[in-house]
């Protein structure tokens, strides 16, 4: 079966072919593109299309298509995300099943991703699995009872928006949020105030160094491993919170595996201690120990897994 995947980003857009035999993905050739602001979303497709057609090697059987929300995924629809302004109501896999003459699908990109992980990476052999992003936000793809669950209107798994305390770090626009502790902004910010804290004490962190500009997840990971108390702390935090918030998801969902990806892949060895102690205190016990929580296996190439990956929905 011959596979096309199409990832639209807000920075670039990627096009990747592959062959599936039921069992194994044989990823192709990719190309990519940067996404142009200044021409309609319709131009833009139009340049992905034409990237598509000069490495397709014949008609593909499907079409996969993976891209930010909000999305309606049940008629094919782009609404307007926030990393592409103008794409207003775009009706991609109507565009996309004219072009390539194939049947086309769109998922937004966490729960591709989860489809993803659930086909092709570490949360194969289940029927019950969350796939949490990690990254520069955080959010869920569901799959449940076999199949993806993405709700009435593809709102399902927006966990970032959970409230874990009254007042803490910002994230999904909401203080004290899971995102606002478990994501890579939150992570800084985590970083930034337990920073202002020791300066004030006459110590400064060595991923202060230079200020706030240089504070990243990555840096205070790095001076986490090399010692750094206050790094050390700022990630214990983190995975504290991260046990709170999947408490409440293996509680309300019983997963036989949760998968998280991009920070988790990185550092779990620096937030699974606090975590695992956090879930040990609020998941229902039964539940938790039936749970494996595991990273994500595909790696840099997962926005490539999870366009094809939707192709196969």
């Amino acid at each position: 079966m011959k596979l096309l995947g199409l990832d639209i980003g807000g920075t670039k857009c990627a096009a990747v072919t592959a062959n599936w035999d039921g069992e194994r993905l044989q990823i192709l050739k990719k190309e990519k593109c940067p996404t142009d602001h200044s021409v309609s979303p319709e131009t833009m497709l139009e340049r992905l299309f034409a990237l598509a057609d000069g490495i397709l090697d014949g008609k593909p059987d499907a079409v996969g298509i993976s891209c930010g929300g909000p999305l309606d995924s049940a008629h094919g629809v782009i609404l307007g995300p926030p990393n592409l302004p103008g794409w207003d109501d775009v009706p991609v896999t109507a565009l996309a099943a004219r072009h390539f003459g194939a049947p086309a699908h769109l998922q937004n990109d966490a729960n591709a991703c989860a489809v993803a992980e659930w086909k092709f990476g570490a949360g194969r052999g289940t029927r019950n699995m969350i796939f949490l992003t990690f990254g520069t936000g955080l959010g869920a793809g569901l799959i449940l009872d076999g199949q993806l669950y993405s709700g009435t209107n593809d709102n399902a798994g927006e966990c970032g928006h959970l409230r874990l305390e009254r007042f803490g770090p910002v994230g999904y626009g909401k203080q004290g949020s899971f995102e606002g502790f478990c994501s890579g902004g939150g992570l800084a910010q985590l970083g930034c105030a337990m920073a202002r804290e020791c300066v004030q004490r006459g110590v400064c962190p060595a991923y202060y160094q230079n200020g706030e500009a240089g504070v990243t997840a990555k840096s205070i990971a790095d001076a986490a491993r090399a010692g750094d108390e206050t790094a050390l702390e700022v990630y214990r935090v983190c995975g504290e919170y991260l046990g709170r918030g999947l408490a409440v998801l293996i509680d309300l969902l019983n997963p036989q595996r949760i998968v998280l990806g991009s920070i988790f892949a990185r550092s779990g060895d620096l937030l699974r201690e606090s975590m695992e102690q956090s879930l040990r205190g609020e998941a229902l016990a039964a539940s938790a120990a039936c749970c494996q929580i595991v990273a994500a296996e595909l790696g840099e190439s997962i926005g490539d897994y999870a366009a094809l990956a939707t192709a196969l929905l």
